[in-house]
């Protein structure tokens, strides 16, 4: 006789682990709720964002191998919240029997900037010009390479930089080798760009399933301050409709040549020729997707359960004729008032403000939440760019950029804040 469980039986769910306990496996946790599931996390500490919020936590690290097994152990999935883990600790559990998604050989070209810069151009994809220094013995190159780019240069840590981290501005040729002789002290392979000479820069979101299906939502531009991403803006204003499907159909395509699955963001540069170049890869929920959490029928951290588990993909359509969203940084001085007094003033004057923070300690530019202002015209975009911009401020600092008084009368009238223009904020 068959064995029938009981109604008092708890649901069987898939398990998806993810590496990493940051604000996306927060918000990720949150979509699996509303699949039934709850998301077990892989914590270096028991107060990180998402080990807050899900019961479902080992406490390790991901350059541990043990500790990656016993995240993994049982789950239906391993997937991802930052790409920092070893490849070879991955290939290790794939070998074991793990279903680790996106697979080493994909997530690879993600971490390593050199490796996803060769295989991009292998695949005909524009990429900015390069050349990369493993030793002081390659320094001599830059010179050759400077003359070839005669363009300011950019210089990058192969591995490890994000949020602006492990990419800097060099001044010049000599400032270029100094700060190549800093990152290779540091044991760190660097990477030597051209600086693009570009309009704005945009983001390709995309999913894909491990049997091919794809999906992309529209193409976002995103706008940089000091190398973080400050807002997003959704879709892209003024883009044209066939340079929006070039982007989406190239971001499709990388994803089925990488054997991504899973969230891919493709960052791209439009050049002020209007050219596509792409500029990095991520493969897992990324910032410039935060806006799918309200703007989009389906968000991408819901998506990205769908991937991993090879669910049919979810809508990407926009519910809405534009999205706004701005990053909550933290501010150099934390300020007097609670960030819970701030976000009772906030809801006061911008009751349409939709707030996601992280449990994060506030520190000088530490991203610690994010707001989506929703458009119901195109014509609301420099309007909505402002209020998001006030919002993000009086949320880091407690105060008003216009000067408007909390506890004066209520105006939601009152003049607002222009957005700086991102050609003066973006950062390469």
């Amino acid at each position: 006789m068959m064995d029938v469980p009981s109604s008092d039986s708890p649901p069987v769910a898939p398990v998806v682990a993810m590496v990493g306990a940051g604000q996306l496996a927060r918000m990720t946790h949150q979509a699996a709720i509303a699949l039934g599931q709850n998301l077990r996390v892989l914590a270096n500490a028991s107060d990180e964002p998402a080990a807050q919020v899900t019961p479902n936590v080992v406490i390790g690290s991901h350059t541990n191998l043990e500790d990656l097994r016993r995240v993994a152990a049982g789950a239906n999935a391993l997937t991802f919240d930052h790409e920092h883990v070893p490849t070879e600790l991955l290939e290790k559990l794939v070998a074991e029997g793990v279903h680790v998604v996106p697979p080493p050989h994909a997530l690879v070209h993600a971490q390593d900037k050199l490796l996803m810069r060769q295989r991009l151009q292998a695949l005909d994809v524009a990429v900015p010009r390069y050349t990369s220094i493993e030793s002081r013995d390659d320094l001599a190159a830059l010179d050759a390479f400077a003359g070839r780019a005669d363009a300011p240069l950019v210089v990058k840590a192969v591995r490890g930089g994000y949020d602006g981290r492990g990419v800097r501005m060099a001044r010049d040729l000599a400032d270029a080798r100094d700060i190549a002789r800093d990152f290779l002290a540091d044991g760190v392979a660097v990477l030597v760009e051209e600086r693009v000479k570009l309009r704005r820069e945009l983001s390709a979101l995309v999913a894909r399933s491990p049997f091919g299906q794809g999906a992309a939502w529209p193409v976002v531009e995103t706008v940089q301050r000091d190398g973080i991403c400050v807002q997003v803006i959704a879709p892209a204003p003024a883009l044209p409709e066939d340079t929006a499907a070039v982007a989406q159909r190239l971001a499709l395509r990388l994803a089925a040549e990488l054997c991504v699955v899973g969230v891919l963001a493709v960052e791209l540069f439009e050049t002020v020729d209007g050219v596509l170049v792409v500029n990095e890869l991520a493969m897992r929920p990324h910032n410039s997707g935060h806006w799918t959490m309200d703007g989009s029928r389906t968000s991408q951290f819901e998506q990205h359960l769908r991937a991993v588990l090879d669910y049919p993909l979810g809508d990407t359509d926009a519910i809405v004729p534009v999205t706004v969203m701005a990053n909550v940084l933290g501010a150099t001085q934390p300020p007097a008032m609670t960030l819970d007094e701030r976000l009772h003033h906030l809801f006061a004057r911008m009751p349409d403000a939709r707030v996601h923070l992280y449990g994060k300690a506030e520190r000088s530019g530490r991203k610690v939440g994010h707001i989506n202002f929703l458009g119901a015209d195109l014509a609301d975009v420099t309007k909505l760019r402002g209020r998001a911009e006030l919002a993000a401020h009086w949320l880091s600092h407690g105060q008003w950029m216009d000067g408007w008084d909390p506890h004066g009368k209520a105006d939601h009238d009152a003049p607002e804040a222009s957005p700086a223009r991102s050609g003066e904020e973006r950062r390469t």
